[in-house]
């Protein structure tokens, strides 16, 4: 996967005004359009937990019903039987575990969905999406296939690192690698499948996970009493690159890496990340800091996980280092709408660790204006993106 030298904006669909895949979301395409930006990367579209995050989705397949201008919309049963037949690998599943309606609201989904991006592609805006890497427990998928997943007296998280000293406890089950690697990872297969119908490029979230993950006790305080157990390593991209030809993905290499996951994520051919949030500090052979930037890399100036540009560096400076960031070596620089705006720690997307107060940021009308298009346009221009 590589990118030709360009923009891109993060912002998810609850984000918008309206939160919905509608008149608010058609306008920010244009708005994305008119500033030269080529990328619009989303979080995953699936329903999120009660806590409203998407990272623990009920489904690793469904997209949120939630998101629908129309969620009313009439449905036939050709059509509804139409998308069980095209998705017989996680449509009925889906149905058993969300109950009646279930397959005609992803019929809606696919629709406005489709509908949406086809209008930004037309306009030169193409979709990055995500794809956690873990499952819910109790979610359909766990609950589907109990045999993928191993028992619950260890659960997922991550160690300590630059987001939480205590580390993370995640508790979504972990995969019984063993048995995917007996089904040629099919499982996975699909799940990757689903994604390329529904976006252009992808994030694979916690790819580190692939090589090694943190399993951490059940009824653990922090995620500080884990360890490393193996994972599976390249196997499962190159299952699904059989299957589905070469992945548009991006790997997702923060937190506590060691050397064998570059090494796999260059193996692959697949570019990393780098957060202009952390360039200022750390060890000199940091990947995120300026001077080591690689062109494939993908440059975001803050995340979803982490503060505001704004927030940590201060209002004033957040213009600078926007143009900062422009000027990278890397291809693709992602750009927060939250930091276009320059807001502070109030539009925050998540603490990692936490629970309440997170996924609930949202644009006001008529916050993101012509001006803001005009002055990142000029900005991207200069530095070869526009």
């Amino acid at each position: 996967m590589r990118f030709d030298r360009s923009v891109g904006i993060q912002l998810h669909p609850t984000s918008l005004p309206s939160g919905r895949l509608g008149p608010d979301a058609y306008a920010f395409v244009d708005w994305l359009a008119a500033a030269g930006v080529r990328w619009w990367q989303v979080l995953p579209l699936g329903p999120p937990d009660r806590f409203g995050s998407p990272y623990a989705s009920p489904s690793a397949f469904a997209g949120w019903g939630g998101l629908l201008a129309e969620p009313e919309a009439p449905v036939t049963a050709q059509e509804a039987d139409a998308f069980r037949h095209e998705h017989a690998s996680w449509a009925a599943d889906w149905e058993a575990f969300a109950g009646q309606g279930a397959i005609e609201e992803q019929v809606r989904f696919a629709r406005e969905w489709a509908a949406l991006r086809s209008y930004a592609a037309q306009r030169g805006v193409r979709i990055i999406g995500d794809v956690p890497i873990y499952v819910a427990p109790g979610g359909c998928d766990h609950r589907a296939h109990p045999e993928l997943f191993l028992p619950l007296d260890r659960v997922a998280g991550a160690p300590p690192d630059l987001l939480n000293e205590d580390g993370q406890l995640w508790g979504n089950p972990l995969y019984a690698w063993d048995v995917h690697a007996r089904t040629g990872y099919g499982w996975w297969v699909e799940r990757l499948r689903r994604t390329v119908e529904l976006v252009d490029v992808f994030r694979i979230d916690h790819f580190r996970g692939l090589v090694a993950y943190w399993a951490v006790p059940s009824g653990s305080a922090t995620g500080r009493d884990g360890q490393w157990e193996q994972g599976p390593g390249g196997a499962v991209l190159r299952a699904a690159e059989q299957a589905l030809g070469p992945l548009p993905a991006i790997v997702e290499d923060l937190g506590l890496i060691t050397p064998d996951v570059y090494a796999l994520r260059d193996e692959l051919g697949l570019p990393g990340m780098a957060v202009l949030l952390w360039a200022f500090e750390g060890e000199p052979e940091s990947f995120h800091r300026l001077e080591n930037h690689r062109e494939q890399t993908v440059l975001y100036t803050s995340t979803h996980d982490t503060e505001t540009l704004a927030g940590h560096f201060g209002a004033d400076q957040a213009a600078a280092l926007l143009e900062l960031a422009l000027g990278s070596r890397a291809s693709l620089v992602v750009i927060p709408v939250q930091d276009v705006l320059r807001l502070g720690s109030e539009a925050r997307m998540n603490r990692p660790g936490t629970t309440e107060g997170n996924w609930a940021w949202r644009l006001q009308p008529g916050q993101l204006t012509d001006d803001h298009a005009a002055r990142l346009h000029r900005a991207a221009g200069e530095a070869g993106r526009a």
